[in-house]
């Protein structure tokens, strides 16, 4: 799902020239935005498990053949293109203590009881250092809201179970229109432990999570112009809805 890095390095290079040059991006001055908003980046979660896809020369390590050898007891899972865990074999979208005990009895039933490509909830949740860091940034600091970018079928999930505080919808609702995307609620089996979950549970705040294009991950290249031109209105919106 790295596609959706480049979507957010694309928005913050045209964030930073619109500021510099004094002109405005979708419409909306950047410098009005710079002065009033304060904006977190985090392009890529995953590091290690976007290496593994995109690196030809990480074959000649000791991590790949490691990820390799995890790969070899899910024959159904093509390795490495439909790697999407980090390198230990833990889907880091799986460790967030919001429902992490009925994710791990749905994966569980599903077969990924162990370091997996995809879908291995991992011994308890954040075991992952990348999964606690991004748990430790959100705790440090008071987000007006947050969006996490998944790849794909153009959908925006916007609660947690009952769970969503008023405004989220309405906001999902505008997101959506702005994008062509379509508001959904998220599938049962996938609907637990992940990111915008427990920012939902704990802070009752705007969470939401965007599977941006549309395919079979990993979305081509040539998918990004849409997706950048889908997306770019959404990520300016939330800085002044």
């Amino acid at each position: 799902e790295w596609i959706t890095s480049l979507l957010l390095m694309k928005f913050l290079e045209e964030f930073c020239i619109a500021y510099q040059n004094n002109q405005t991006i979708y419409g909306i001055s950047a410098k009005d935005i710079f002065n009033r908003v304060t904006i977190y980046l985090v392009p890529m979660v995953n590091p290690d498990g976007v290496t593994l896809l995109t690196d030809p020369s990480f074959k000649n390590t000791s991590a790949y053949q490691k990820c390799f050898s995890i790969s070899q007891a899910y024959p159904d899972i093509p390795f490495p293109d439909g790697w999407k865990a980090n390198i230990n074999g833990v889907d880091l979208n799986l460790q967030f203590p919001a429902g992490w005990e009925t994710a791990k009895k749905i994966k569980y039933k599903q077969g990924f009881t162990k370091p997996a490509p995809r879908d291995f909830v991992g011994a308890s949740p954040l075991t992952e250092p990348e999964s606690l860091a991004i748990y430790n940034f959100t705790c440090s600091h008071n987000f007006r809201l947050v969006i996490a970018y998944h790849t794909q079928g153009q959908e925006i999930y916007w609660n947690f179970q009952d769970i969503c505080p008023f405004e989220g919808y309405d906001i999902g609702l505008k997101f959506a229109q702005i994008s062509g995307y379509h508001l959904a609620n998220v599938p049962y089996n996938s609907s637990f432990a992940g990111f915008k979950d427990w920012f939902l549970l704990n802070y009752n705040k705007p969470g939401f999570t965007i599977e941006a294009g549309i395919g079979k991950s990993p979305l081509p290249l040539s998918q990004f112009d849409q997706i950048y031109q889908d997306n770019i209105g959404i990520l300016l919106l939330a800085t002044i809805i």
